[in-house]
C-alpha cells in the first residue's frame, strides 16, 4: 500500500506497438483422450496430495509427540524435500517421457504413504515419511511441463499457457474437494485400536484414501500403454 502512489511514475521499458487483434483461444486439446488422462489423474492425485501436510502435526500428536516444534517439523521437512524433488523432476522430465516421470512419482509417494508412513508409530519414520513424501509427491507439479509438451504435440492449435491453466485449476479442484473428503474420512476416527501401527490410529483412512489417489494418479503410465495418450 505505501508504494501505490509511485505506481504512476512507472513507465514501460518498450514502447508500447500498434494494437493487434487478439488471438482466438482454442480449447480443442481438452476433447483430445491425451489432455483427459492426464488432467483426470491429476485431479485424483490432487485430492491426497494435501492431507498429509494438513495432519501430520496433529497424527504426530497422536503417537505421543507432546512437542509443538517436533510436530511442526514434520511440515518443515516436507517442504524442504519438496523444493529437492521439483528440481529432480525438472531435470529428468526433459529427458525421459512424461509418464515415464509422474510414474517414478506414484511409485515413491505410494510406498512411502503405504509403508512408512501406515506404519510410523514413533516421530523418527515419521520424519523419513516427510522427506520421501515431499520429494517425489512434492514433485508431480514439475511433471507439467510435460504434459503440456504432449498436449500440444497431439493438438497444433494448444496454447502450453492455456494448458497449464487448466492443470492448475484440476488440482484446485482437487485441493479444494479434498478439504471435506479428509474431515468425512476421519470423522469418529475409523479403525483406531482395531489395526496396528498408524493404521489403528484414527487416521488410517486418511492414510489408505491419500495412498489410493496417489496410485490412480499415476495411471496415465497405464493410459499411454493403452495409446489413450
Amino acid at each position: 500500500m505505501l508504494t501505490a502512489p509511485l505506481l504512476y511514475f512507472v513507465r514501460p521499458r518498450i514502447p508500447l506497438g500498434p494494437k493487434q487483434r487478439a488471438r482466438k483461444i482454442d480449447f480443442a486439446f481438452l476433447r483430445t483422450s491425451t489432455f483427459g488422462v492426464h488432467q483426470a489423474c491429476n485431479i485424483v492425485e490432487a485430492l491426497g496430495f494435501f492431507l498429509p501436510f494438513i495432519y501430520l502435526p496433529t497424527f504426530a500428536r497422536s503417537i505421543g509427540v507432546e512437542s509443538n516444534t517436533l510436530s511442526a517439523l514434520t511440515v518443515i521437512l516436507f517442504n524442504v524435500a519438496s523444493v529437492f524433488g521439483c528440481v529432480a523432476m525438472g531435470s529428468i522430465v526433459d529427458k525421459w517421457h512424461v509418464t515415464t516421470c509422474i510414474l517414478i512419482s506414484t511409485i515413491g509417494t505410494t510406498i512411502s504413504v503405504f509403508v512408512i508412513w501406515g506404519f510410523s508409530n514413533s516421530l523418527a519414520p515419521l520424519y523419513i515419511f516427510c522427506l520421501i513424501y515431499g520429494f517425489f509427491a512434492g514433485s508431480f507439479t514439475s511433471a507439467w511441463p510435460g504434459i503440456m509438451r504432449d498436449v500440444t504435440k497431439k493438438s497444433d492449435t494448444a496454447d502450453p499457457s492455456i494448458v497449464f491453466a487448466c492443470l492448475a485449476a484440476g488440482r484446485g479442484v482437487g485441493n479444494v474437494a479434498s478439504g471435506p473428503l479428509s474431515e468425512a474420512l476421519i470423522d469418529g476416527y475409523p479403525w483406531r485400536g482395531e489395526a496396528g501401527f498408524a493404521y489403528g490410529s484414527g487416521y488410517g483412512t486418511l492414510i489408505v484414501f491419500t495412498g489410493i489417489t496417489a496410485l490412480l494418479g499415476g495411471s496415465s503410465f497405464l493410459g499411454k500403454r493403452l495409446g489413450w495418450v
